[in-house]
């Protein structure tokens, strides 16, 4: 029965990503043990293998914890009812036009029972869960500017739907779950499951936004393409390896002058869409309200947040697990294996210590969303994130609904999808871990 099972998996992955573009299918099924018996848990849990899952079966170490996180958050026992915890995450998907997730989780809402109104408008829901909603607009897009203020409108003793701590922290979770897992569908452009209308994709191409790697039919010169990505990848190496044996020390202004460099580059995002289908539009309080650069060049920036004052190993991770018994745990299990996340592969070489490159990328989108680490160097940022990379990983972190196939395939050009579906996993989660921070610091204060 598995072996049939997984003949299905196999030809369902074949098919999947980027229409039917080549990803390594053979060399991730034949690999035995933890992978398979992880993608069988998947649907034996799940009864469906959804895109989403398939997308992250290519890590399957990841797609493990992932899965744990999820069920607790939408499964097990907690403060919040299994309908409220659907509602919030189609509120917070519906953020960042997620047609996606909003149909996923609308599916599940109604069978467990949800009453259909509040799918019609979010004026509907109670007025308790309509209250997340100025929170979960700062979460989606500005989480820098919740403050303790926001914290207490929804928990303190006189406020109208009150809130208990836990609950929130429930609701907060789930919230910046799905805008990150927004991203992530974004970002990998997870096509719509078949039973979903319309759902989520990249726009259709146009003249002017064809696909143009180096297994485009319009491409004229493959060879000197070919040629082009792989002095690319040579040159990404030396780097890597010049950055790992730098022995020159930069004094902390030096190092901070190169954060605010990073902070304030203008790196333009890539297309406005048109109006979002009204079964999202119609969740969404103020559809207008977005991500604005951290700091903008010219302007007064709010305070960066130091990670050494606070941060998610010394300080979120232990009030998480405290308001939400566990769930510390399993987000931290999450954040690490993703961190340490190596398959020793860059493109066509083996053998390669990425470390260089995985910490740029998460420092970099932590630096969008405005958090500084003193003992990191952010030159190194620039160093290895070529221009392109930027622009993706800035409007998937940050405008996810803006993402295209064009910016996609604008970057890393000759590394395997696997490797850009790592890339999104990091993204996913620094995203997530940034928009925790801020709201956890905030409950802090609050606490305080």
């Amino acid at each position: 029965m598995e072996k049939n099972l997984f003949c299905e998996l196999r030809n369902k992955i074949e098919t999947w990503l980027f229409s039917s573009r080549a990803i390594e299918t053979n060399r991730l099924m034949q690999k035995e043990g933890i992978e398979q018996d992880v993608l069988l848990e998947a649907f034996f849990s799940l009864g469906r293998l959804d895109n989403i899952t398939m997308a992250m079966g290519l890590h399957p170490a990841y797609l493990s914890c992932f899965l744990r996180t999820q069920h607790a958050l939408l499964d097990l026992d907690g403060p919040l009812p299994s309908l409220w915890r659907h509602y919030i995450v189609i509120m917070a998907a519906a953020r960042h036009q997620c047609s996606y997730l909003v149909q996923q989780h609308s599916a599940a809402y109604l069978e467990a029972g949800g009453d259909e109104s509040w799918l019609g408008g979010v004026q509907q829901a109670p007025a308790k869960l309509r209250s997340l909603q100025g929170l979960n607009k700062l979460l989606a897009h500005r989480p820098w500017l919740i403050t303790q203020q926001h914290i207490q409108e929804l928990v303190c003793p006189g406020a109208e739907s009150r809130w208990s701590l836990a609950e929130l922290i429930h609701a907060v979770i789930l919230m910046a779950h799905a805008h990150s897992l927004s991203s992530f569908v974004w970002g990998c452009g997870v096509n719509p499951e078949p039973d979903h209308t319309g759902g989520h994709a990249f726009s259709p191409p146009s003249p002017n936004h064809l696909p143009c790697g180096p297994h485009s039919p319009a491409h004229e010169d493959g060879r000197q393409e070919l040629t082009d990505g792989v002095m690319e990848v040579e040159v990404l190496m030396k780097r890597m390896v010049e950055l790992q044996e730098q022995e020159e020390e930069c004094t902390q202004e030096e190092m901070l002058t190169r954060f605010e460099r990073e902070r304030s580059e203008s790196i333009p995002t890539a297309v406005v869409r048109g109006a979002p289908p009204e079964v999202v539009l119609r969740l969404v309080e103020d559809p207008e309200f977005s991500y604005e650069d951290f700091a903008p060049r010219g302007e007064q920036a709010p305070p960066t947040m130091r990670a050494q004052d606070y941060s998610w190993e010394d300080h979120g991770y232990s009030l998480v697990n405290r308001l939400l018994p566990d769930m510390g745990q399993l987000l931290d299990e999450k954040f690490q294996v993703v961190s340490n996340l190596t398959y020793h592969r860059m493109a066509m070489h083996e053998g390669v210590d990425t470390y260089t490159l995985r910490k740029a990328l998460w420092n970099y989108i932590h630096c969008l969303y405005g958090i500084r680490y003193d003992d990191y160097d952010y030159g190194g940022v620039n160093v290895l994130l070529e221009r392109s990379l930027k622009v993706f990983v800035k409007t998937v972190a940050c405008h996810p609904e803006q993402t295209t196939a064009r910016i996609y395939h604008a970057f890393w050009r000759h590394f395997k999808h696997s490797e850009k579906v790592h890339a999104n996993l990091i993204v996913m989660e620094a995203r997530l871990q940034a928009a925790l921070l801020y709201t956890l610091r905030a409950i802090t204060h609050y606490m305080r």
